[in-house]
């Protein structure tokens, strides 16, 4: 808990964000996201899709407060949209609505979003609406309810460590759902914090939704979880069109790789701009064993792409004690 709880900090660090912003890519952030730029995102997706991996791409940024700038991130998310149609990549959207204006009006976010999973539907492309914080947990299922009335390429996330986790896949077994273990620092009246009950939770939501959900999208990178979910599935016969596993770009490739080897679906997450900074602490926070991963990444040549983004973090803060002294 206390080196999540440092990480958690770390995101959240204005210095760190600003100096990230400046020199990240000198120093390998450029491993960490599928690119600054729809054109470089592009040429990422599609060396994973020949090597048999989907994508699901998210435009970097969140908690925005300004208007004219949550129109940005719109006119943004629709130019993606229209770059996976028009190079026809096998690609989904993530998306955050705060980043859309969620914390301005909710209709403003509303529309927003309304505009964005339209589009994607006339292309046939899937939007999922990524859980943040707690506060906004409840909001977004307003939204999810809103659009699921006019399209259906439209879905969610379950976060496992939180209480209501349960009752909302309950909720929601209709709906197409990305089940994680959650990465924001929540109070102990909302969320677990004991990682063994957080692991407990994650595996029971995987299994019902596996067995009671439309799609179940499951984002780990714990061969252990997966493992567990491959003899599950076997057990109960449930086909390899109900399930994917999600991992990170840049984390465990080669077992990516393998599992779709095997027969399985893979789809990369990938995050792309500027803004990459908390995303990666958040990911560390989740699961500091994320670390060891970018560290064997970024070693291993044989690897076409490695992340090298923990030399990046270690630097970073060598420079902010440089600058602070």
């Amino acid at each position: 808990m206390l080196i999540k709880n440092f990480f958690l900090n770390l995101s959240q660090n204005q210095l760190l964000i600003k100096m990230a912003e400046n020199y990240g890519l000198a120093l390998g952030a450029k491993n960490v996201v599928g690119g600054t730029t729809v054109t470089e995102m592009v040429e990422h997706v599609k060396a994973l899709n020949e090597a048999g991996l989907t994508a699901t791409v998210d435009r970097l940024g969140e908690f925005v407060t300004e208007r004219d700038v949550a129109i940005r991130f719109k006119s943004e998310i629709l130019e993606v949209i229209e770059a996976i149609h028009t190079n026809k990549l096998n690609a989904h959207i993530s998306l955050k609505p705060t980043q859309l204006g969620l914390g301005i009006d909710k209709d403003f976010c509303l529309e927003n979003l309304k505009e964005i999973v339209s589009a994607a539907e006339n292309h046939n492309i899937f939007i999922n609406m990524d859980m943040e914080d707690y506060p906004n947990i409840e909001t977004t299922y307003e939204l999810l309810g809103q659009l699921k009335k006019e399209h259906n390429n439209v879905g969610t996330v379950i976060q496992a460590y939180l209480y209501r986790a349960e009752k909302d896949v309950f909720k929601h077994e209709g709906t197409r759902m990305r089940i994680v273990k959650g990465a924001y620092k929540e109070p102990e009246d909302v969320a677990l914090q004991d990682k063994k009950e957080i692991d407990r939770n994650f595996r029971r939501l995987i299994e019902h939704h596996l067995l009671h959900g439309e799609f179940t999208s499951i984002a780990t990178h714990d061969h252990h979880v997966i493992n567990d979910t491959l003899q599950f599935v076997e057990k109960h016969n449930i086909p390899k069109e109900k399930y994917e596993f999600q991992m990170l770009y840049g984390f465990r490739r080669d077992y990516q790789l393998k599992l779709v080897q095997e027969g399985h679906a893979v789809c990369t997450y990938v995050p792309f701009g500027t803004d990459w900074y908390g995303y990666f602490m958040r990911r560390l926070a989740e699961r500091p064993q994320n670390i060891n991963l970018v560290l064997k990444q970024a070693f291993n040549r044989k690897t076409k792409i490695a992340l090298g983004a923990a030399g990046g973090a270690v630097l970073l803060s060598q420079l902010v004690k440089k600058r602070s002294s």
